[in-house]
């Protein structure tokens, strides 16, 4: 083989060796994007639950005074926002404010027996603000899901988990509703 052929092997092996890192660091910031994106995901859901938490307090004080015997709804409420408080991961975070979203649920549905609440200007406020907030917190965990989403399936995906393996890259957890939370819908009857 003459040296014009041996320099074209060289370039061609060359060429193919910046494709292959090009490909590479395509690859890595491709994961370190969607880990970013869900990150801000889970922000966004993070200020709509901090509101809530701040609601709950009020809410609560505002029922006290009318169904003072339904203690055993307002002290779930509290556990469960004292469980959001002390998280420290996303995961528990995610499993303590599941809790809390079913306890308030199970709240409002008990506050339906009290009239003369339910025709409290303050509760009535009060219930406005937790429902716009669980509006958005239901909108931003859409987005946090739909983000994890596409993020653990380019960690899964080939040749990606190859990168995502090498680097450290791990799939997310979703923020879904336990099944008992499902099952165990309150019935509002009038």
């Amino acid at each position: 083989m003459q040296w014009w052929g041996w320099l074209l092997i060289g370039v061609a092996a060359f060429v193919v060796l910046v494709l292959i890192i090009r490909a590479i660091i395509k690859t890595y910031n491709d994961l370190v994007l969607g880990r970013e994106k869900v990150k801000n995901g889970w922000s966004q859901i993070d200020v709509h639950l901090r509101r809530r938490f701040d609601l709950i307090p009020n809410l609560v004080e505002t029922v006290k005074g009318y169904a003072a015997h339904e203690k055993e709804t307002l002290e779930n409420v509290t556990m469960w926002r004292s469980r959001v408080s002390a998280a420290t991961t996303t995961e528990d975070a995610i499993e303590a404010n599941k809790g809390l979203s079913g306890a308030l649920g199970r709240l409002l549905v008990t506050m339906e027996k009290y009239p003369e609440l339910k025709a409290n200007e303050n509760f009535l406020k009060l219930q406005a603000e937790l429902t716009e907030i669980e509006n958005k917190v239901a909108f931003a965990r859409q987005f946090y899901n739909d983000t994890v989403q596409k993020y653990n399936v380019l960690v899964k995906k080939f040749p990606s988990n190859i990168i995502a393996s090498l680097f450290k890259f791990r799939e997310e957890k979703f923020f879904e509703v336990e099944a008992s939370v499902r099952e165990n819908v309150p019935q509002v009857k009038f």
